[in-house]
């Protein structure tokens, strides 16, 4: 029922896709009754861990494959999406600021969102993983280089990488603005690069799992 609840609400919000502020005019899909829809379920059982991710790595124990998507910036996932924790949390937090953030936004910092402590906290939950093969998705614009990455993935077995033209994020199409929502400059580019590192015991098998990726996202 969560599930249908976030779901639903991802389709009728009035933001730019992250809930850092919200738009000055109501978005018309907010306009529109939310319809609570069944996720497409798939066969197989599963489990769900609010983890460290360090803690979740040693937790999942020998696994076939991993998937790894790190924040890239100093943007946290908990604070672009609060309105979804507290949708699951149900627990009318208090709250901050034009987005109205939750205040545990403050506190709950994530070594991920450090430039000077991403690299560090990769290193740890990658060598913390049993994994035949990782999948790990990054970008262009995040705290790590395209080397960087490729230097802290080696150890782990042969690397091949996809790399995908994209479309930025939404709130870059539509400039920069102030917290009373009027412009106050641009953005520089409107198109950047997502990075789908691929790391399997041999150069063959990582290169297939790219390339399974790739048809995955086309």
């Amino acid at each position: 029922v969560l599930t249908c609840l976030i779901e639903a609400a991802a389709r009728g919000d009035s933001t730019t896709g992250v809930q850092m502020a919200y738009l000055k005019s109501w978005a018309p899909r907010a306009l529109k009754p939310i319809e609570l829809r069944l996720p497409e379920l798939i066969d197989g059982g599963g489990s769900v861990s609010q983890l460290d991710a360090v803690e979740a790595a040693h937790a999942a124990g020998s696994v076939e494959l991993a998937y790894l998507d790190p924040p890239y910036n100093q943007h946290s996932y908990v604070g672009n999406y609060h309105i979804w924790e507290s949708l699951t949390l149900w627990d009318e937090p208090e709250v901050y600021g034009v987005a109205c953030k939750r205040t545990d936004v403050r506190e709950r910092k994530s070594p991920f969102n450090s430039k000077r402590r991403i690299h560090a906290a990769l290193s740890e939950v990658l060598n913390a993983l049993d994994a035949r093969t990782l999948l790990v998705s990054f970008n262009n614009e995040g705290y790590l280089s395209e080397e960087e990455l490729l230097e802290l993935l080696a150890p782990h077995g042969e690397v091949a990488v996809s790399r995908f033209d994209y479309k930025r994020y939404v709130g870059a199409q539509i400039g920069v603005h102030n917290p009373q929502g009027r412009r106050v400059g641009k953005v520089s580019h409107l198109r950047n690069r997502e990075l789908l590192f691929a790391v399997a015991p041999t150069s063959a098998q990582a290169s297939e799992a790219a390339r399974a990726a790739e048809r995955a996202m086309a």
